[in-house]
């Protein structure tokens, strides 16, 4: 079955919303965003989630000690990397803490070249915001793609989930904007497009 991710948390009652219906996976993102969060209160944020559910924590060509200890300090159970980080950056964090990497692909007209290193991929729309831009890329571009299991990201609602799982059947679903109101994540289109997706897989 397809995973999901709810990513850009980073208020408490962004947790007791996901908390109520255990999405896969939550994003805290530590790269300038609106989204952004800090270690500190990523930290008190991870407190309170339930432990079915794991954290990733997104970086932007941070510093590989920083994502290391947030690793170690146990605030997050992956990394995703959405900068220019390479196989070399990607195998030596794996190798310093153990952790399992998410390596985020900007998709245009056409699949640019692939890390090899990274445990999993994610597939967004290419955009100078590296990122979050809330629209979607043109799918067929990922119909012969037969490598790393991948998060799907990029304009993903309610509307389109069922779309996405009949044409491509990611290893997950990664969505931000397409649950938020207002800039703010919305627990009523959290639970409505985990919903969605779940249904669809019955």
């Amino acid at each position: 079955m397809t995973k999901v991710k709810i990513c850009g948390l980073s208020r408490a009652e962004d947790i007791v919303a996901v908390n109520r219906v255990l999405p896969d996976y939550i994003g805290f993102v530590f790269a300038p965003s609106r989204r952004r969060v800090d270690m500190k209160a990523a930290a008190i944020l991870k407190e309170t989630l339930d432990p079915q559910i794991e954290a990733v924590g997104v970086f932007v060509n941070e510093d590989m000690g920083v994502v290391a200890e947030a690793y170690q300090s146990e605030i997050i159970e992956m990394v995703q990397l959405h900068g220019d980080e390479d196989d070399d950056y990607i195998r030596q964090l794996k190798e310093r803490c153990g952790c399992r990497v998410i390596k985020a692909v900007g998709v245009g007209d056409a699949l640019p070249p692939l890390p090899l290193e990274a445990d999993y991929l994610l597939f967004d729309t290419l955009s100078i915001e590296r990122g979050g831009a809330g629209r979607v890329f043109d799918w067929n571009v990922l119909h012969d793609y037969c490598g790393l299991p991948y998060f799907l990201a990029g304009g993903l609602t309610t509307h389109n989930v069922a779309d996405s799982i009949r044409q491509l059947n990611p290893f997950c679903m990664d969505v931000s904007s397409g649950v938020e109101t207002d800039g703010g994540k919305d627990a009523e289109k959290i639970e409505k497009f985990i919903e969605s997706l779940r249904r669809r897989q019955k």
